[in-house]
């Protein structure tokens, strides 16, 4: 068992919302798949769940998730393990005109 925390990082968009830049989870007894720890980690701050998954609980298309420098989006998905003490990057795509 290890005491390695995960840190969630927001981009610039979400920190506004809730304030924090990063979200500490603290690690479990065993790895966590990408869904697990979104559902963790927007516990105290469940305003970024509709921002970064949609109403089917998948993640929106112009959100990335980035699992120690791995697109998670592009690989299982929520499915994704994310191990103990890695850094999950949320990334969205900013458009304009």
């Amino acid at each position: 068992m290890t005491t390695t925390s995960t840190r969630v990082i927001l981009p610039g968009l979400l920190r506004d919302l809730v304030g924090v830049g990063e979200i500490e989870v603290a690690a479990g007894d065993e790895d966590r798949t990408v869904a697990q720890l979104l559902d963790e980690a927007f516990r105290q701050h469940r305003i970024l769940d509709g921002k970064v998954r949609d109403e089917r609980g998948r993640i929106r298309p112009h959100v990335k998730v980035f699992v120690n420098g791995e697109d998670a989006t592009r690989g299982q998905g929520l499915a994704t393990v994310v191990p103990a003490g890695a850094r999950v990057h949320i990334i969205n795509a900013v458009s304009g005109g």
